[in-house]
């Protein structure tokens, strides 16, 4: 089997990964992740996808790599990565009682042959109404001040929410694991063959 690479630094893309009982190492890709002028959300996450994976290929010629991107959006305005405490309250606050979508743009490249499958997958979570103390108590335990939108689902943030909506719980992770077993199809990986 080619070498799999998943593009990320991501420990909880990682963990995602390892669910499938696949063997791949992870590259962390060095790109500009500027948004391009009137670039919409969900061209933003596939774009940065695909080009994340494209980076890797540069060094490793023959795998098969996965590419993934996220952003939150509300009302079309992305909530980056909030960097500190400050702006986590803010962007906390301003989701309370609110949908938030997370768009997941992923990407797997097999770099032998140069074919490229991506797709962007949404998920909206729908946060209850927060008090300034609950989203303060929450920011101090969890530190989310390096994931989008100020909330890891996978730890406490779940507390966050009155409603989830989406096809595949991994996405608001990062990695939709549903779509990749369709894309690693397509490359001839079947994970339900390889962990028999």
């Amino acid at each position: 089997m080619q070498q799999l690479i998943l593009g990320s630094s991501s420990p909880f893309r990682a963990e995602l990964l390892n669910k499938l009982g696949l063997t791949f190492i992870q590259v962390s890709p060095d790109i500009d992740e500027t948004p391009q002028s009137d670039e919409s959300p969900a061209t933003l996450v596939q774009r940065l996808a695909e080009s994340k994976a494209r980076e890797i290929a540069r060094t490793h010629p023959e795998a098969l790599i996965i590419g993934s991107d996220q952003v939150a959006v509300i009302d079309d305005d992305i909530l980056g990565k909030p960097g500190n405490h400050q702006n986590a309250m803010a962007q906390l606050k301003s989701a309370s009682g609110r949908k938030v979508t997370f768009l997941t743009g992923l990407a797997l490249l097999n770099a032998k042959n140069g074919h490229i499958q991506s797709s962007v997958e949404p998920f909206s979570v729908h946060f209850r109404t927060l008090t300034d103390n609950q989203i303060d108590f929450y920011l101090k335990k969890e530190q989310p001040y390096q994931c989008a939108g100020s909330f890891k689902s996978e730890g406490f943030g779940i507390s966050l929410f009155s409603k989830l909506d989406g096809e595949d719980p991994n996405t608001l992770i990062g990695l939709p694991l549903r779509r990749l077993i369709q894309m690693l199809q397509h490359e001839d990986i079947d994970v339900l063959q390889l962990n028999h």
